[in-house]
């Protein structure tokens, strides 16, 4: 059974550890680096990180780093930016479950409101989208200043 927990001092070296693929490394940013920008966007006030390693029964598998922000327009959002399976434990159905996982924490809006939740993925990452959109992620049509996919997931109905 997949849960997320908080990143801690008991588990922080697990995390860093965990290991993707050469190919895969090209889609994300190594975990050390997102647990290091959340500290500064704390220190920075830029956006609230929520971070959490993945686990199937006692074993780490993931890492998942989401955040809860607001945008030019002044309107807050979800957002997980940073979602990975250690390569010993791909296609085995923990990444859809530790995403559903994810999209419930955020349903509970556990830092305040928001209507959406939004993922972004490259258009060479086919898996990704195919995951994203298991999950219920719908592909807006927009992409961002790097030409990425943005999709969202509704918070309310």
């Amino acid at each position: 059974m997949i849960q997320l927990k908080t990143i801690t001092n008991e588990n922080f070296d697990e995390c860093i550890r965990l290991d993707l693929e050469d190919e895969q490394w090209k889609y994300v940013a190594a975990n050390m680096y997102s647990i290091a920008g959340a500290y500064v966007a704390i220190t920075n006030n830029d956006f609230i990180p929520m971070l959490y390693a993945i686990y199937n029964e006692e074993a780490m598998v993931g890492f998942i780093a989401m955040s809860y922000e607001r945008d030019a327009r002044g309107d807050y959002f979800y957002d997980i930016y940073r979602f990975m399976i250690d390569k010993r434990y791909q296609k085995k159905g923990y990444g859809k479950q530790a995403l559903t996982a994810a999209v419930e924490i955020l349903k509970s809006q556990p830092q305040g409101k928001a209507s959406v939740a939004k993922i972004i993925y490259t258009k060479d990452n086919v898996v990704a989208k195919k995951l994203y959109e298991a999950v219920g992620f719908i592909d807006t049509g927009k992409t961002n200043e790097d030409g990425d996919i943005i999709a969202h997931f509704p918070l309310e109905n």
